[in-house]
């Protein structure tokens, strides 16, 4: 989700969905891992303790880690309806 015209703290909203506390888990420490490699730093970490929504937050970036129930209870995509958004194909993460 492009913030940039709606937040003066980010710029962008990355929203990734999982099916189990597991994989959130592997998602956000894989995220931290490539940033850690771009010198880029994770100023803050939330939801760690217990994954089913992990917060990222990278500065210009925020990004939201959730497992499916709580995306669709949270549902930001319809709270943030105005802003533009871009569906990212995640067709090369699935397992063949």
């Amino acid at each position: 989700m492009d913030m940039r015209a709606h937040s003066a703290a980010f710029d962008w909203f990355l929203l990734v969905s999982a099916s189990s506390s597991r994989r959130i888990k592997a998602i956000s420490d894989t995220i931290n891992k490539e940033l850690s490699k771009s010198k880029v730093s994770t100023v803050r970490i939330e939801g760690k303790n217990d994954p089913r929504w992990v917060l990222l937050d990278c500065i210009d970036v925020v990004v939201h880690i959730f497992h499916e129930q709580e995306r669709g209870f949270y549902d930001l995509e319809q709270l943030w309806s105005d802003v533009p958004q871009e569906r990212l194909n995640t067709k090369c993460l699935e397992k063949t």
